[in-house]
């Protein structure tokens, strides 16, 4: 469980947050975010400081300390969710590349030389319609232009649609594919199977696991990984910064999304600490934004 520190400030303390790895002595200082919840009010900014572990008061202390406008400060744990079902919907086709992703009543859709992936609303959700799991298909087109990787893990899963699309664009690979939630462990398992793709540990399967986070015996035993993919939401990702980043292999790729234009530095900054950089341009136009890190 993952902790967080929140408090308002007004917006030009917002906008220029300080680099807490310069003033904390921490081995694992704690990650800045600020957003502006509501454009009615410009001038009122939510800063959050994400923690591996329970801040201590002065820890506390200090970091507030920092903003001279800082008011209504708490600190709570950062609650398990799934957050996969939070961050993505939608039934209509949706095409990156040769990748298509459609619903029954939408097959005809597909065309010759298509990699379809059907995937039915249900329980949990990820069909590809939000623009965050389309970005990360569209990583993977671009990806797959340079290279192909052979042990790939989904984080946050939801329907297995990102788990499926890696494995077609990487046919030799071995997958693994986690969720927080038991049910969106199912639905992928049902949609691996509406799917053909065949369950298992080796080569061109695709095992999947109950996990939060990378704590999975089945997660950990397989690393280090040379593609991992992450459709989750920018908190979480901040808050999985050090163990997600722990897991990528001298050379590997970390696909990341589900955060907001605003919320691109902090991730990114997150990541940057643990050796990731960016494995091309940052798209600073997108609304949601997918993050491609490599560890050099």
């Amino acid at each position: 469980m993952s902790w967080t520190l929140n408090f308002w400030c007004n917006r030009a303390e917002a906008e220029h947050l300080p680099d807490l790895a310069d003033i904390l002595p921490l081995d694992d200082p704690p990650t800045l975010n600020a957003e502006e919840p509501d454009p009615a009010k410009p001038d009122e900014w939510l800063v959050t400081a994400y923690f591996a572990d329970q801040p201590d008061d002065a820890s506390v202390a200090l970091i507030t300390g920092l903003f001279s406008s800082a008011r209504d400060v708490a600190v709570a744990e950062l609650a398990e969710q799934d957050w996969t079902t939070l961050s993505q919907r939608g039934l209509e086709p949706v095409r990156a590349g040769r990748f298509i992703v459609h619903t029954a009543d939408h097959a005809d859709a597909v065309r010759p030389g298509d990699w379809p992936l059907r995937i039915e609303a249900g329980l949990a959700f990820g069909t590809g319609q939000h623009a965050t799991t389309h970005g990360c298909l569209k990583a993977l087109v671009r990806l797959g232009k340079a290279r192909r990787f052979r042990n790939i893990a989904d984080i946050g899963t939801g329907t297995g649609v990102l788990a499926m699309a890696a494995l077609k664009a990487n046919r030799t690979a071995q997958v693994i594919a986690s969720d927080i939630d038991p049910i969106a462990i199912d639905v992928t398992d049902d949609n691996l199977r509406l799917n053909q793709f065949v369950a298992g540990l080796c080569a061109g399967r695709i095992a999947t696991t109950v996990a939060p986070g990378l704590s999975a015996p089945a997660l950990t035993a397989r690393a280090p990984y040379d593609l991992v993919l992450a459709n989750i939401l920018a908190p979480p990702l901040i808050a999985l910064a050090r163990d997600l980043s722990g897991v990528i292999a001298p050379g590997g790729v970390l696909v990341m999304a589900g955060l907001l234009r605003h919320q691109q530095r902090a991730v990114a900054n997150a990541y940057r600490r643990h050796g990731l950089v960016p494995a091309y341009a940052l798209d600073r136009q997108a609304e949601w934004p997918c993050l491609v890190l490599t560890r050099k």
